[in-house]
């Protein structure tokens, strides 16, 4: 009996920037003074002197705006949608790394003052032979060929000496029905597709519950 391996995670970087426009300013000079000499981040991009200076443009047109000059908060717009577009392309970098380095990836994006969320990455489906849900049952589930495909099922009790065909389906899976149980039984299956049909797949090998 095959199985599939268990999922793993994704690590995704995160930015999550106060709503606040006041706090925008301490939030990027976290991130800028988590990466800067921070061996994880060789090469940032982009550089993070870019980035600094962009939150300097941003924090003097903020404390302009606080005055309530005339055009001061459109001003001050400008720069906190200038240091957002750079915090995001920082972001994309630090994706980058986190990518490279599976196993620690999470830590990494924190070293870097940013959040992270994991996301569930499934396997890809394997051929199975699973017990069904009454004795002398077998669920077969196969990897989908293609969007349109059909499939042949064949199962074997001499050990792959003689094969008995099993009804053909539309979908990647089928119940084998009526087998003996305490029997091991080998399945395989076969996919047709508009580019053709494939070889018969690997057998895969239940003892009949």
């Amino acid at each position: 009996m095959t199985t599939n391996a268990q999922s793993t995670h994704h690590t995704i970087v995160c930015l999550k920037p106060p709503r606040k426009v006041s706090s925008l300013g301490a939030y990027a000079q976290q991130i800028v003074t988590a990466m800067t000499g921070n061996g994880a981040f060789p090469t940032p991009a982009p550089p993070l002197s870019s980035v600094a200076s962009a939150l300097t443009a941003f924090q003097a047109a903020e404390a302009i705006a606080l005055t309530r000059a005339k055009g001061a908060a459109e001003a001050r717009n400008v720069k906190r949608v200038a240091l957002l577009q750079l915090l995001e392309q920082l972001k994309a970098y630090v994706q980058t790394v986190v990518d490279a380095a599976v196993d620690d990836g999470a830590a990494i994006a924190l070293g870097a003052g940013m959040a992270v969320r994991k996301t569930p990455v499934r396997p890809p489906r394997v051929f199975a032979a699973k017990p069904g849900a009454v004795t002398g049952t077998v669920k077969l589930v196969a990897a989908a060929a293609a969007r349109r495909a059909a499939y042949t099922w064949q199962y074997s009790t001499d050990g792959g000496k003689t094969w008995i065909s099993l009804p053909p389906t539309l979908h990647a899976k089928t119940t084998a029905t009526g087998l003996t149980a305490g029997t091991r039984v080998e399945f395989r299956y076969q996919a047709l597709t508009e580019a053709g049909e494939s070889n018969w797949s690997q057998g895969v090998q239940l003892l009949v519950p």
